[in-house]
């Protein structure tokens, strides 16, 4: 699917510094994203020339699953498209945004963003509540690794009082909840600690 797939980007040297550095963890509000991302300009690109090109920044929703009490985080195993990820643990879902979140031209960022973000929950979660809604939290971003160079996550969070109501995809291998403190012991993928280090104002 890569080969022919386009996906949303944005140019890097249009972004702030502060969201482009090597190690970025940038606590925002929805509206400044969304209106910063706006000003920047984005287009829908071939993936495969996005991956190979580090001017451009592939923005991708990056949800993740916590109780109420954030005391449990939800984790998965990867072993989906994303083969520079495989054998690492994820506390985010999510993925690519498509053309087909576009509704039509004259689409605003939030509307793609959300509707992006909207379709990614419901690929990736068989069953959710509907009524526990994700909330921006701010951005990550990372130059380390291959797949940090040319991606932007936009991190959300969903608190739920019910974890046992969400269902995992087939793409959520070894999905489970397990006690935040402990996940640092884990061989997460350097998102998820960037995501977790946001959460936790660390």
């Amino acid at each position: 699917m890569t080969g022919s797939e386009t996906v949303l980007c944005i140019k890097r040297n249009m972004l702030p510094e502060s969201w482009v550095e090597p190690r970025s963890i940038v606590p925002l509000d929805l509206d400044v994203f969304i209106e910063t991302c706006s000003i920047s300009g984005f287009e829908f690109l071939n993936r495969k020339d996005a991956e190979r090109d580090p001017g451009y920044k592939q923005v991708i929703p990056y949800i993740v699953l916590q109780t109420r009490d954030m005391k449990k985080t939800a984790l998965y195993h990867r072993q989906g498209s994303e083969t520079r990820l495989h054998d690492l643990w994820s506390v985010g879902i999510g993925g690519h945004i498509n053309p087909i979140d576009r509704v039509g031209r004259d689409t605003s960022f939030r509307q793609i963003l959300m509707a992006g973000m909207e379709r990614e929950l419901n690929e990736e979660l068989e069953n959710r509540p509907l009524n526990e809604p994700p909330d921006f939290m701010g951005v990550i971003s990372e130059d380390i690794t291959d797949v940090g160079k040319v991606h932007l996550g936009a991190v959300f969070r969903i608190l739920t009082e019910y974890p046992e109501k969400y269902l995992p995809g087939a793409e959520l291998f070894q999905f489970t909840w397990t006690k935040t403190e402990s996940l640092y012991a884990l061989n997460l993928e350097l998102w998820s600690s960037l995501a977790l280090c946001l959460l936790s104002d660390c």
